[in-house]
This record gives structure tokens, sequence and C-alpha cells, in this order.
């Protein structure tokens, strides 16, 4: 079951990149930006990663928290964050249980796992999602859908 527009964030729980665990009800005080992305050190999920990084104190400013979610290992995440300085949490979602709870599709046929952008705003209501495997225009869209939620 995919969630839409209205839908309260699931709770879940994962790891992060440093191997801590993540569980998902921290976020319910503040907008969150929840992005699901291929591959870590690919060239759009580096683009859109650093996109984001470079966006962050945006996001911060209006309060809003971001989270990046791939089926990369936690060690992989590590160092994707290393290289890119990104300021933010990576998920690993290798079993691709948070993609089956999002509901984030596959694409070229099933190949690809999907790049999907959702924005919840503060009390935890999904009021924003951004679907589209160009890694372009997630971040605009996403910090436009927080503003207008203000």
């Amino acid at each position: 079951m995919a969630i839409q527009i209205g839908d309260k964030l699931p709770s879940f729980k994962a790891t992060k990149q440093d191997g801590t665990a993540f569980e998902s009800d921290f976020v319910h005080e503040k907008p969150v930006v929840i992005y699901f992305y291929p591959k870590d050190f690919t060239p759009g999920c580096t683009t859109q990663a650093c996109s984001f990084r470079d966006a962050y104190q945006d996001f911060q400013d209006l309060g809003a928290e971001v989270i990046g979610v791939s089926g990369d290992s936690a060690s992989s995440h590590l160092n994707f964050q290393q290289k890119y300085k990104l300021p933010f949490v990576l998920l690993s979602d290798a079993d691709r249980k948070l993609r089956r709870l999002f509901g984030v599709p596959t694409t070229l046929f099933g190949l690809l796992p999907g790049r999907v952008t959702y924005v919840f705003d503060a009390k935890g209501y999904c009021i924003y999602i951004f679907d589209s495997i160009s890694a372009k225009n997630h971040i605009s869209k996403a910090l436009e859908a927080i503003q207008k939620s203000k």
C-alpha cells in the first residue's frame, strides 16, 4: 500500500550510516523530507545528494530534516556521506522493507529502484510526493512544499 497525500508517516526502524539505530518517531515534531534513491556513488544519485546538501541550510531554516534512503549498506552510506560531506541521515534499506512500506515503485521494467521524495509536515502527515527518476527538481519541489505548509 503506497503512501498517499494525507497519510501519516508510518513508524519504522532502520540503520543509519554510522551503524546506529534510527526510529521514525523523532520526526513527528518537525517537517521531514524522506527521499528514496537508487544507489550511492552513481551520477544521478550523487548529484541529488549534493543538491540536498547544498540546500540543507534552507531546509533547516524551515525547521525541516532531510533523510536519504537506498538499498546500500550502512558502510557504503558512511563512505558516501563522508566523501560528499552530506549533513543529513542516510538510512540503509538493504531488505527493501522501507521501499515496500512507502510503496516506492521500481523503474526500467523493475530493474532499478525508484527515486521518490516524500514531504511530511510537522504533524507527520504527507503533504507532497514527487516521483521522478530524474534527480532534478526533487530539492526545489520539497522546499516549495514545506514553504507552502508554513
